[in-house]
């Protein structure tokens, strides 16, 4: 198969994602692809995933490098002999490193001592995203976490120790029987940790999850709206008041130390996928892999363990860096978007950006289409208003 090349496209992609599905329990508000380490084949699963990474390679040599992030489940479930192994593999297949690379893993508090920090960070990770998602203990019991507020600080204080200073931490709102004054303490006390970068997630009730069946049975004590938006404007206050930019909806940083693994899906760039359920995206082809952890190593014995494979249109493509762009607060170029499709931003979805900027959702400056303040809190109407609305072909 013959893939159109973009203009201003790389031939090879320049991040990865790589997925490890275990963790030590379920969260009950995860739908993600995952599952509990008692007795699953867990070395079996990385030697899998070395294969899916011989694969790939040969199919798709890598350039450069730029960004790692292995996300998860929990990575740092890993023992460190297979943490060690892991990393091992990730630098045989994607050798190629740029010199300033991002290699980020995500670690829950209370699973990381200094043996396997130390491992992490010889491996090459040099950023690591903490799941810590409130700073009250009877919260995290109350949402399935295993950790508790000290194992936050200790978690912390091994990654410093080790060198890594590069952390950033989750927090959660509109949490079951979360307060906005309970926000404003975990704000208060995650600000105290002075760390580069924070990411803060408003709770979706997600099907085929515990709170799910809890929801549908009226039995999860969720915060209003009005308490859940009160929640939203207090974070974004404190944030930027601290001198972090809101770069994205739910992420803020200091200068220079955005995600820059996360900014490649927002920016509709191609990446690897790997791993059990991953998703990946290489020369306008997505694809995701088989979920199961058992399936998943049984399929990269015979090739690629993919679930489906398929060519993203140009119209798909299009609506997709309006849709995925528009979550940065610095907005989507019109010029960046001409380059990637030879036709202008403003021809093919006249519609929607008149009556957004019309109705003071969006703004423009030079040639940079944004939320306004005013946009950012009604992000999802604002975006679902770009799809299937292509007003020339």
């Amino acid at each position: 198969m013959t893939h159109e090349k973009l203009a201003g496209q790389q031939s090879a992609p320049q991040a990865v994602y790589i997925h490890i599905p275990f963790c030590t329990n379920k969260c009950f508000y995860c739908d993600f692809n995952s599952y509990v380490l008692k007795d699953q084949p867990v070395m079996k699963y990385l030697e899998a995933l070395e294969r899916e990474m011989e694969y790939t390679v040969t199919q798709t040599p890598p350039g450069e490098i730029k960004t790692i992030f292995v996300g998860g489940g929990t990575p740092t479930v890993l023992k460190p002999d297979e943490m060690a192994y892991f990393l091992k593999t990730v630098r045989t297949y994607f050798p190629n490193w740029s010199d300033d690379i991002e290699f980020s893993m995500e670690a829950n508090p209370g699973t990381t001592d200094l043996e396997k920090m130390a491992v992490m960070k010889e491996g090459g990770v040099n950023r690591v995203s903490f799941g810590v998602q409130a700073f009250q203990n009877e919260l995290l019991t109350g949402i399935g976490r295993i950790h508790n507020t000290d194992d936050v600080y200790r978690s912390l204080e091994n990654a410093r120790k080790t060198g890594l200073t590069n952390l950033s931490i989750d927090l959660m709102f509109g949490l079951p029987n979360q307060t906005v004054e309970m926000l404003s303490d975990s704000i208060t006390r995650a600000l105290e940790l002075e760390l580069p970068h924070y990411s803060i997630y408003g709770l979706k009730v997600e099907e085929n999850t515990l709170f799910h069946t809890m929801f549908q049975k009226n039995q999860l004590p969720l915060p209003s709206e009005d308490h859940e938006l009160q929640m939203y404007l207090l974070l974004m206050e404190r944030m930027k008041e601290a001198g972090y930019n809101q770069y994205e909806i739910s992420n803020f940083a200091k200068p220079g130390k955005e995600s820059r693994h996360n900014i490649t899906y927002w920016r509709n760039e191609d990446y690897y996928g790997l791993g059990a359920g991953a998703h990946g995206y290489v020369h306008r082809q997505r694809h995701m892999n088989i979920r199961g952890v058992n399936p998943y190593n049984e399929a990269t014995e015979k090739g690629l363990p993919r679930l489906e494979t398929f060519t993203i249109s140009k119209e798909e493509a299009m609506e997709d860096f309006l849709m995925v762009g528009l979550r940065m607060l610095e907005g989507v170029s019109s010029t960046r978007f001409e380059q990637q499709f030879n036709v202008k931003l403003e021809d093919i979805f006249a519609k929607p950006l008149h009556k957004m900027l019309h109705a003071g959702l969006l703004e423009a400056e030079g040639d940079m289409y944004r939320l306004s303040s005013q946009g950012v809190l009604y992000g999802n109407e604002v975006f679902a208003e770009f799809i299937g609305a292509i007003t020339v072909k």
